[in-house]
């Protein structure tokens, strides 16, 4: 394994629960935390994961792909099919997919982006040859 590889596994290791503890936290200000803080560690998870997998992609092309999908996504929830309400009862499916639309998570999403954009950034600088 490169040293690539285990730095951004180790980021995806320390995101992923801390993404997950935004959707359980139930203290001082949990809405926000719940409903747009997840957001931005959703889109860092996403870039992590396909910069893990798509080594040659470049990050900012990561990011961007990221954002846009993502936003695509926010907007399929304002539709509501059957198949797809009895999809988002699924927590895990829920988490990806999400459940409501709303204005203010696009914000979380290009913090997220720009977020995962420098962490990749940082990586590949810190695991050059």
């Amino acid at each position: 394994m490169n040293r690539r590889t285990l730095f951004t596994l180790i980021a995806l290791l320390i995101i992923t629960p801390l993404g997950f503890f935004t959707k359980f936290y139930n203290g001082s200000g949990a809405a926000w935390a719940n409903n747009s803080l997840c957001g931005v560690f959703y889109e860092i998870f996403w870039c992590l994961l396909i910069f893990l997998i798509f080594t040659k992609l470049k990050p900012v092309l990561i990011a961007t792909a990221v954002f846009l999908i993502t936003c695509a996504l926010e907007f399929t929830q304002l539709w509501k099919p059957e198949f797809l309400e009895i999809l988002r009862d699924n927590f895990i499916i829920r988490t990806v997919i999400g459940n409501s639309f709303t204005w203010s998570d696009f914000p979380h999403y290009l913090i997220g982006c720009l977020a995962g954009f420098a962490l990749m950034e940082m990586i590949k600088r810190k695991t050059k040859n």
